[in-house]
């Protein structure tokens, strides 16, 4: 058997060590870890990346903003055949991601993140006029706005920054949800890279989500369908600092019409 025993210390040992007078050296050597670890701590906090973790929470279905209502379109196409399966839904949300509404709101979301950032309200005023207008329907209008208010009375209820509050006073009436993205990433000082790629996978993560409840595939070939798009969430958001307002505009008719048949039929689970 192994016995352990400790050894007890004088109480004057340690006073007689000299640790509580300053000048001796165990002191001086405690001081100087304290100190260096001190210095360490502050250099690495100012030097320390911005953090993401809002991205993170901004970002998730449990935010409330009820993107869980609003289908863009989907389940239209569900309803008309254009989304049969994985393969489908694929090519269905590339080509929104690509060509349509994915690259037009994150144009819109770059622009609004370069004003806030400056504080410049005027132009952070101008850009959201505009992508409020660029709604094809009343139906995706609504799907914008009504989001893009929620997103930021949440982020204005919860993460609080400075310039926040006159930021989203200049945003009177109807605040599109690429805009209010935009607008809380750069008052907040996150990048504008990693802003755009979450924004674009979130995007296409929602529509996907709307897709498994309208049954055409399965949680699995969801996944599958966010992993292939994954790569041309990553070109989107590597083109889009390069492009201007100039280069709003999109090319999915299609889908377009589509939101407007909905608005009559028959049978439906979402507001868009």
């Amino acid at each position: 058997m192994i016995m352990l025993t400790t050894m007890a210390i004088p109480a004057t040992s340690m006073a007689e060590s000299g640790s509580d007078d300053p000048s001796s050296p165990a002191s001086s050597s405690v001081q100087g870890r304290a100190g260096t670890d001190e210095a360490a701590g502050a250099g690495s906090e100012a030097d320390a990346p911005v953090s993401l973790l809002p991205l993170f929470a901004w970002l998730t279905p449990s935010f409330p903003v009820g993107a869980y209502a609003y289908s863009h379109t989907l389940e239209w196409a569900v309803e008309a055949g254009d989304i049969r399966d994985e393969e489908s839904l694929g090519t269905f949300l590339g080509d929104l991601l690509a060509l349509g509404f994915g690259r037009s709101d994150a144009i819109l979301a770059a622009h609004a993140h370069r004003a806030a950032a400056v504080g410049d309200e005027t132009a952070l005023a101008e850009v959201n006029a505009l992508a409020v207008a660029l709604a094809p329907s009343a139906e995706l209008r609504l799907e914008t706005c009504q989001q893009g208010r929620s997103f930021l009375d949440a982020v204005r209820a919860a993460w609080l920054a400075p310039g926040l509050d006159a930021a989203a006073a200049a945003l009177v009436g109807e605040v599109a949800y690429p805009v209010a993205v935009g607008l809380a990433a750069g008052v907040h000082g996150l990048p504008l890279a990693p802003t755009l790629e979450a924004f674009l996978l979130a995007t296409v993560q929602n529509l996907v989500s709307a897709a498994v409840r309208l049954a055409p595939i399965g949680q699995t070939a969801g996944t599958r369908v966010v992993a292939r798009l994954a790569p041309g969430v990553r070109a989107l958001a590597l083109e889009i600092p390069t492009l201007t307002l100039d280069d709003l505009g999109s090319a999915t008719f299609r889908a377009d019409l589509g939101s407007f048949r909905h608005e009559t039929q028959y049978t439906r689970l979402f507001r868009s």
